[in-house]
């Protein structure tokens, strides 16, 4: 390889990452206090309510159902409207954060259903609020799995990421495409996929050994 597509590469690297890290932390801003309410409001919790709960599930089940790249066209309009554009790291992070906002969800409600019902029950005998028995007991208990769910999530976003490439988002998967597959070059379509999947078991391994410690 050419020390441009070195180069290229190595920006490419660091796109990827921006979009990862910044379209997960945005999902989060959204996904958490969603898959909070997506707990709280089931069925026998604190806040049930099961029209809440109905439609909230609704809504993430039907995003979360949509593939990737319809995701992406569909949002174009969107995207445009909120960054000027519609290719670049910049616009793809906007697809990438409504993407993985279902996913953060889910994976939200299911680590805080993993909390033991004594824990909620001690809270409750103490007269606890909804509210205090979430923040103080519900989510302290369950930031290992949360941890750990964090980081499936931003493997997932990094693995949409690639995706974007093809409306010309940037990052590894635009010049695996861009290279790799439009002008034949194996060496670099090889290389950009290893890496990929390098960085996705970096992000997997970190998030399980911080998921590890943080039980101890």
């Amino acid at each position: 390889m050419s020390d441009y597509i070195i180069q290229t590469i190595i920006v490419g690297i660091s796109e990827t990452l921006e979009m990862t890290i910044v379209s997960s932390l945005l999902a989060y801003v959204v996904g958490l206090p969603l898959g909070i309410l997506l707990y709280a409001t089931a069925g026998g919790r604190m806040l049930s309510n099961k029209k809440i709960n109905f439609i909230l599930g609704l809504v993430v089940n039907i995003c979360r159902s949509l593939p990737f790249l319809i995701l992406l066209v569909l949002l174009i309009p969107f995207t445009r409207f909120l960054t000027g554009s519609s290719i670049g790291t910049g616009a793809s992070i906007v697809p990438l954060t409504v993407g993985a906002i279902p996913i953060v969800a889910r994976m939200v409600e299911s680590s805080l259903s993993e909390v033991s019902p004594g824990i909620i029950e001690a809270a409750s005998s103490m007269g606890a609020s909804p509210i205090y028995m979430i923040i103080h007991f519900i989510l302290p208990e369950a930031t290992p799995s949360l941890i750990f769910g964090a980081a499936i999530n931003m493997a997932t976003v990094l693995g949409y990421s690639a995706m974007a490439g093809v409306i010309g988002g940037g990052g590894l998967g635009a010049i695996a495409l861009q290279y790799g597959y439009y002008r034949y070059q194996k060496d670099v379509l090889w290389t950009t996929v290893t890496i990929l999947v390098i960085l996705v078991m970096v992000i997997q391994e970190c998030g399980g050994e911080i998921s590890r410690r943080s039980r101890k």
